[in-house]
């Protein structure tokens, strides 16, 4: 079985993994943590799409100035999720519009990562 699945650096884990969790409904597939019980790495799944996220101040978009990881979300109704998403504390990037054959919007998380949230249009 071949896959992919995104790595995020984040300068703060637990916050990451809050917002994924509020934003996308985000679950908890595997948990490591240092000896005082702080997150270092999670892999989490948002309906069956894996990704992981590092505890990795260097390596963030704040710490790398601004460049980020850039995802596209595919989801049924990306207008509620692009709504959760911002109501978690995302800020817009772009609203939601339709172009391309895509409804789609992208949003940037606490973390400084880019989501692109959307569905293909029906031809």
């Amino acid at each position: 079985m071949t896959g992919i699945a995104p790595w995020l650096s984040v300068a703060d884990t637990a916050a990451a993994l809050a917002f994924y969790r509020d934003a996308f409904g985000a679950t908890e597939l595997e948990r490591h943590e240092d000896d005082s019980g702080g997150v270092v790495v999670a892999q989490l799944s948002i309906d069956g799409a894996d990704f992981w996220v590092n505890a990795d101040p260097a390596s963030s978009p704040d710490a790398l100035g601004g460049r980020c990881v850039r995802m596209i979300l595919s989801v049924d109704d990306p207008d509620a999720v692009f709504a959760s998403a911002v109501g978690a504390g995302a800020s817009v990037v772009a609203p939601m519009y339709e172009d391309f054959g895509w409804r789609i919007g992208r949003v940037c998380d606490p973390s400084g990562h880019h989501w692109e949230i959307g569905h293909r249009l029906p031809a």
